[in-house]
């Protein structure tokens, strides 16, 4: 092979990786806002604005600038020493068979692993290039996978019980919970912002220099960071929640670093009728009243929008060019114009009723928190998982320009492929990714803001403690062991959609086999087929 050859399929491969991210966008990318959409802290279309900056920003800014040429090094690069092209044909192949997949469970609405979708490919391709005997079956193959399927919920389920249980006897069950809250949330600012800077530093920036830190100096700059944010929350957030709580003054958020300046504002206009918190809570299944309340505001504002078109409508046809741009917005917010937190879905309905409803004004101090957690944990996962789409990609490019293959096993990634992928990533989220935010929100048990914050900070934690033991874990995984053991604290099993629960773990160990007969098929196709040219 010379450089250059096998152009076609360079381009090929590009154009798959898109998809491949794209899928991994709207599977891998809503689980870190699911919770947070299920739970009302955000909207479907507030969560696509945040997630749109947050992973491309962790692609792009953070992505590692080399990957695995071959993921997870379940397939020696070796092989591929004297032929390159084959490399680059198996690359583009478990390509198709990743993004086929994973696509194909986000339609469905199965929360599947990224990681074990392109893994699954690789062993499929490998198998049908050398035989079964090419692939590594042991523990630091095949076997951390399967493992994986059992330790990432389990573990994460364990401690999002203990967390949410920590939260629920300290503070929401307490006859003063709101003063409870105010004196405890700065203690929970503290280990969530140490939590999430050692998640950046360690695991979530593999770009810069902070990963090759020593593990000691890492906790120092975490607990430093942790500080200085608990310090931010006791001198400032804390007084603005208090104010906007329990006085029900007019502040904003950007009044929050001028709190101890700002004089008595003035006080909130409260709806009669929005008094009966019991009433309320027990007829929409949600606890959070003041975000909902906002949210029925800018739908009353939307709705009267609507009501204007349609009367001017009435009067004068539209033209075809509004007809036309309705339609490309219709196409273009398909995604995020959603009802993705089945609050009124009869078919959970008991799920929703079996769990406790605490004080709406409490929960609403939790949503800043769940918010801050989302975001941090959706930076890291742009810095990480990317590499699931690029770094195949990476490795045509390289093998495409110089037509060799690097059996240090590890290949460059030009700042173009992250851009390129975190592009791809966050439309897949933006029009795709309802379908899993959906799932593993309230279709699962219900979600409230402290629900939520305990489950994305139990996942988060899990993610690091394992990677630091050298245990195999996934965030799907973890992020859905952690709504279990979420929905367990309620004391009551019909707390939790078991069915539901069950196809996800079902997807799970499908992913492998799955993946790998497509990728295998179709490296065989391409490269056994019968050929009209003779070499």
């Amino acid at each position: 092979m010379d450089p250059y050859d096998y152009t076609w399929m360079f381009g090929l491969t590009t154009a798959v990786a898109f998809f491949d991210a794209y899928a991994l966008g709207a599977n891998d990318v809503a689980n870190s806002f699911a919770t947070s959409v299920a739970s009302g802290s955000l909207t479907l279309a507030q969560a696509c604005f945040v997630a749109c900056f947050t992973e491309f920003l962790g692609a792009f800014l953070l992505g590692a600038n080399t990957s695995d040429t071959i993921k997870g090094g379940i397939l020696s690069v070796e092989r591929f020493v004297d032929t390159p092209e084959i490399l680059m044909l198996c690359m583009t192949c478990a390509l198709c068979a990743s993004a086929f997949w994973v696509l194909l469970a986000t339609k469905y609405g199965w929360p599947v692993s990224s990681t074990h979708s392109i893994v699954g490919s690789i062993i499929g391709v490998g198998i049908a290039a050398f035989g079964g005997n090419s692939i590594e079956w042991g523990w630091n193959g095949v076997g951390q996978i399967i493992t994986s399927w059992f330790l990432s919920p389990a573990a994460a389920g364990v401690i999002a019980a203990i967390i949410y249980s920590i939260t629920k006897y300290a503070i929401l069950r307490r006859e003063d919970s709101i003063k409870w809250a105010l004196r405890i949330i700065p203690v929970y600012f503290f280990f969530t912002a140490t939590i999430e800077a050692f998640y950046l530093i360690y695991k979530g920036a593999p770009g810069t220099k902070a990963s090759k830190l020593s593990t000691g100096t890492i906790v120092g700059i975490s607990f430093g960071v942790g500080g200085i944010i608990a310090l931010f929350a006791i001198f400032f957030f804390c007084p603005w929640l208090k104010r906007r709580v329990v006085n029900r003054e007019e502040l904003k958020w950007y009044h929050i670093p001028v709190i101890l300046f700002l004089s008595p504002r003035p006080i909130k206009r409260h709806d009669p009728e929005s008094n009966d918190k019991e009433t309320a809570s027990t007829a929409s299944g949600s606890i959070d009243k003041k975000r909902e309340q906002e949210q029925e505001e800018q739908q009353e504002e939307e709705s009267n929008v609507v009501e204007n078109v349609e009367n001017s409508s009435v009067k004068e046809p539209a033209s075809s060019f509004e007809k036309m741009k309705e339609k490309i917005l219709n196409i273009l917010l398909h995604g995020i114009r959603k009802d993705v937190r089945n609050l009124d879905n009869d078919k959970i309905k008991s799920v929703h009723d079996a769990a406790e409803i605490y004080d709406s004004d409490v929960e609403y101090m939790f949503s800043f928190l769940q918010v801050i957690t989302a975001c941090m944990a959706s930076f890291a996962h742009g810095s990480n998982d990317v590499s699931n789409a690029v770094g195949p990609l990476s490795s045509v490019y390289q093998i495409w320009q110089t037509a060799t293959v690097d059996v240090a096993g590890k290949v460059p990634v030009p700042l173009w492929i992250l851009a390129y992928g975190g592009v791809a990533i966050d439309i897949g989220l933006a029009t795709f990714g309802y379908k899993i935010i959906r799932v593993l929100g309230n279709n699962i048990t219900l979600f409230t803001p402290s629900r939520g914050f305990s489950a994305e900070l139990a996942a988060a934690l899990t993610v690091l403690t394992c990677s630091k033991l050298g245990l195999p874990v996934s965030t799907t995984h973890c992020i859905t062991g952690a709504t279990v053991g979420i929905g367990l604290c309620n004391g009551k099993l019909s707390a939790v959609n078991w069915k539901m629960i069950s196809w996800c773990f079902f997807s799970w160990i499908l992913t492998l086999p799955v993946t790998g007969l497509l990728g295998g098929l179709l490296f065989s196709f391409a490269a056994y087929a019968p050929t009209l040219v003779r070499l």
